[in-house]
């Protein structure tokens, strides 16, 4: 079983991280961070199982105390079907092809005779090369770093610069960072809407958040009609941000939270907090996971308050803007565009 290292440290190999994002949500990106600051990279046979006390597992995965077993088989179903593809090169660096796995194999949610419950991960066996007993082409950076971001987008872009903080620029094509944070082609169409949504997003959540801060600009020759087609980015420390979160404090802060919604729900006579994430899970068709619809409403919340004691116009709201997507064409990510659509007019 793996024991917590007190410093935290993700090892992550390059090869890992260059890969496209695999349509995870910030939880599941949060969670494979988490998993591999516990592991020991130099011993595959002794840490690649994890192992988190249930209630902690649910604070780190955002999901209300409350839920019942179905709800954790969806969450832990959900990091059990994560897949990566790894291209096959040859030695004179020529793509050969690709080979696909899951990095997780297994999961166990069991009770103790203490009438504790835990729950373990182990990693899928053809993913072990990729997380343990490399000696070079990796890249590592504190746990904090990734606990505070509040987007898929924000925590791959951290990852995606971190990685090539020692020589402090990245050039990237707009098309490749595109995939490397797993927009699709129907996401963010013009350039203005992902400069603001993304990019600009991502630089000021990282500089108040991670030991990373960056600046970018238009890099090369334009396309037609003076498209931006490559982006250079620059990449620096900071030296402001001191407010480096441990996982227990984490924990602890997402426990209280959801102890604070409760209440909230209580004091006031709201709809149960539970009973409407499976309003909003419904409205999806069940297409998402419990903790992918808990972001949608706390993204409703922020721009329609009301609805969370409104149960058929909680469900309408949604349901009309996934409506809206299935609509469209070329949407991959699907996660992120239904999440763009929260309030707007569709």
């Amino acid at each position: 079983m793996s024991i917590l290292k007190k410093d935290h440290l993700v090892k992550k190999r390059n090869v890992l991280n260059e890969i496209r994002a695999n349509n995870m949500s910030l939880t599941e990106l949060r969670f494979f961070s988490i998993y591999l600051s516990k592991i020991n990279p130099a011993k595959p046979e002794e840490t690649r199982i994890v192992r988190f006390p249930l209630e902690d597992f649910r604070a780190i995965m955002e999901l209300s105390s409350r839920l019942n077993i179905e709800h954790m088989k969806s969450t832990t179903n959900s990091l059990l079907s994560k897949i990566v593809n790894i291209p096959i090169v040859d030695d004179k660096g020529k793509y050969r092809g690709y080979q696909g796995f899951q990095l997780f194999k297994r999961c166990r949610v069991n009770q103790e005779d203490s009438g504790e419950w835990f729950i373990e991960i182990d990693a899928h066996d053809d993913a072990l090369p990729l997380m343990f007993e490399f000696k070079s082409k990796y890249f590592t950076y504190q746990l904090f770093n990734a606990l505070r971001l509040k987007s898929s987008n924000q925590l791959r872009m951290y990852e995606i610069l971190k990685q090539y903080q020692s020589v402090r620029t990245r050039v990237l094509s707009v098309e490749e960072l595109r995939e490397l944070l797993g927009i699709g082609k129907g996401e963010y169409p013009r350039f203005g809407d992902f400069k603001t949504y993304v990019l600009n997003a991502c630089q000021q959540a990282l500089a108040e958040h991670t030991d990373i801060r960056f600046t970018y600009e238009p890099h090369g020759k334009k396309g037609k009609g003076g498209k931006i087609l490559h982006l250079k980015f620059i990449i620096e420390k900071n030296e402001d941000y001191t407010d480096q979160l441990t996982l227990d404090m984490f924990i602890d802060e997402k426990k209280a939270a959801d102890e604070f919604v409760h209440d909230n729900e209580q004091n006031n006579g709201l709809t149960p907090y539970s009973q409407n994430i499976e309003i909003l899970k419904s409205a999806c068709d069940d297409e998402f996971t419990i903790e992918d619809v808990k972001f949608f409403y706390s993204k409703i919340l922020e721009h329609q308050p009301h609805l969370s004691s409104d149960e058929i116009a909680l469900h309408d709201y949604l349901h009309c803007r996934y409506l809206y997507m299935n609509r469209q064409k070329d949407v991959k990510n699907r996660f992120s565009y239904l999440n763009i659509l929260i309030g707007k007019e569709v």
